[in-house]
Order: structure tokens, then sequence, then C-alpha cells
């Protein structure tokens, strides 16, 4: 049984293109790109890392950006929502932000309780950013985005299955 997995370490996509993709991530969304290294089965292809100053577990978006990748298609067995916990009353920062920025698709809902505004990324990627009562994270004030406004991590990825009976077996053991 696996006991070493104590929760969501980060998230892995495709771009299309890497200025723009790192752009997003560092300018629009205020995340550090933590590292640059390449696809261990494409070396021709980088691998981008962005989270927190330390890339802490739990807070790193990553990308494999192949040039002029199509576009996908929304379907069964990915991730169609990745999560992002943000303070409770800073969500009309961040809608301001996103919409000056040319973020997709903003708009707002309440799910389990918490706000959210959701939006696309440049590669029509899923993204919302729930407000979180109580997240002792610390966020990175990158961009120009203070620290009471900040990202603090993942909070969740919503997923598309066919069957979940496999995938609950494995988040069981990461302890969800």
């Amino acid at each position: 049984m696996i006991k070493d997995i104590k929760g969501l370490h980060h998230i892995t996509s495709m771009a299309s293109d890497a200025r723009e993709n790192n752009a997003f991530f560092t300018d629009a969304l205020g995340l550090r790109r933590v590292k640059k290294t390449v696809n261990f089965d494409d070396p021709n292809v980088y691998h981008l890392y962005y989270g927190d100053e330390a890339g802490t577990p739990g807070s790193v978006m990553t990308y494999f950006p192949f040039p002029d990748v199509m576009r996908g298609r929304p379907g069964v067995g990915e991730v169609s929502e990745t999560q992002f916990a943000v303070p409770k009353g800073s969500l009309s920062f961040w809608q301001d932000r996103l919409s000056a920025k040319g973020a997709g698709n903003l708009h707002t809902d309440t799910a389990f309780g918490a706000e959210r505004l959701l939006f696309k990324g440049p590669d029509g990627e899923g993204f919302a950013l729930v407000e979180a009562e109580t997240d002792g994270r610390k966020a990175w004030n990158g961009a120009g985005i203070d620290e009471s406004v900040g990202i603090r991590g993942f909070t969740g990825a919503k997923f598309r299955l066919h069957d979940a009976a496999a995938t609950s077996e494995l988040l069981g053991f990461m302890g969800y």
C-alpha cells in the first residue's frame, strides 16, 4: 500500500506556446517559474514548472509546450478544472486582473459553499480560483500581486472520468 503520498503534488498539461504559457502563469497569475527542464521522453521539449517561491508540493502546475499542438477537446481521462486557493474576498481583484490580461470565459459560481472565479487558460484549459477561508499557506507575491490576494496553491481538481473506480482507489491511497 502507498503511504508516502500526502496529497496533490502537481498537475501537468500541454501548451502550444512556451512564451504565452510563461506569461500567463508568471504575469497574469503571479506564480513563480520554479524551473525549466526538458521532457525526458522528448528532450526537444521543455518541461515548465510554476508555483510558489520554493515550488512547494501542492502549488506546482507543470506544462510541456509543444509548438503548434492542436487545441484539445474536452473528453474523459483528463483534469477538466484545476482549482487554486485564494483568500476570502479576493475574487473581485482576480476578476479585474484576469479580464485585463485577456483570460477567457470569466464567470463566478459557488461550489461546496465556496465562491469561485472560473476562467480559461491560453490553451483552453479550465481553472478556478476558490476562496478559502482558512488556508495558512503563504502566497508567492510575484508580478505585483500582494500576498493578501495571492494564490496559495491547489485546493482541488475536477476530473472527467468514464469509470471512477481506479481513480477513486488511487486517491484513497493519497488520503482523499
